[in-house]
């Protein structure tokens, strides 16, 4: 499950890549978190419209989000059924830019074992795309919320070792079917699919994408053993305890 991503490209190759009429200034972030806003690409009017929107996804018939439990990542398999999903699958798809995410691998066992980082980007450091589900929802003191979840699948043979979902990636060419609420059901099923295992690498990093107050470059920083070695706490052997002298004295006890 994608818990964090990564936008960190300049928002020219956001609207390069995504061509919405807006000229947002989102600044570079690396490590985006849940209920954070996120910027999302959607079709409104017949044209592509950058939105910020609530990462976490709140369907009409809530009365209370406290109530309801985060949704940040929608299963593609049971989103055509759950009624929670299925008219935003319908008439409400978009775009999550982004260009990294993070997943976390445990390794060892017992008091030894620690999460490892890893971050997944393409090999050219370009920018892709999410797909996601969108929901405006309305408060009873008549305000509203818009709010996003991204979509995610079986994972590929890269991430397989890491975590057995992975988000799903729609390519450029398909921008606009899985944009269009007109589009068939069957073609943009066929869009719900793990991604090709060479569009993407996976890189181990640091902790520092562990705390989400670490929003810059040092997030992404190749994790270096010799530095993760340091950083563990020193543990001492435990003491010796003096044995008693042996001064041919009987005990009681």
């Amino acid at each position: 499950m994608c818990g964090r991503y990564a936008i960190t490209l300049p928002p020219e190759a956001m609207r390069s890549l995504f061509a919405y009429r807006e000229q947002p200034n989102f600044p570079p972030r690396y490590n985006i978190a849940p209920t954070q806003p996120v910027p999302i690409v959607r079709l409104h009017e017949g044209a592509r419209q950058f939105m910020l929107m609530r990462w976490g996804f709140i369907p009409g018939w809530v009365k209370d989000p406290k109530d309801f439990p985060l949704v940040i990542n929608i299963r593609a398999e049971s989103a055509t059924t759950k009624p929670s999903f299925r008219a935003a699958l319908t008439r409400r798809r978009c775009l999550m830019p982004v260009d990294g995410f993070y997943e976390w691998r445990r390794l060892g066992q017992g008091r030894e074992a620690e999460n490892r980082a890893y971050l997944f980007r393409r090999p050219d450091r370009g920018m892709f795309a999410f797909a996601a589900l969108w929901e405006t929802w309305h408060s009873p003191d008549g305000s509203e919320i818009d709010t996003v979840a991204l979509v995610n699948g079986p994972a590929n043979g890269l991430m397989a070792a890491i975590h057995e979902r992975c988000p799903v990636i729609i390519e450029p060419p398909d921008f606009d079917t899985w944009l269009d609420p007109m589009a068939e059901a069957k073609d943009t099923a066929a869009l719900l699919r793990p991604p090709p295992d060479d569009l993407l690498e996976m890189v181990a990093i640091g902790t520092a994408v562990n705390k989400v107050a670490n929003d810059g470059p040092q997030v992404q920083e190749p994790f270096d053993p010799a530095a993760a070695e340091a950083a563990k706490p020193e543990t001492k052997p435990p003491a010796r305890t003096a044995r008693p002298k042996n001064d041919a004295q009987g005990s009681l006890f």
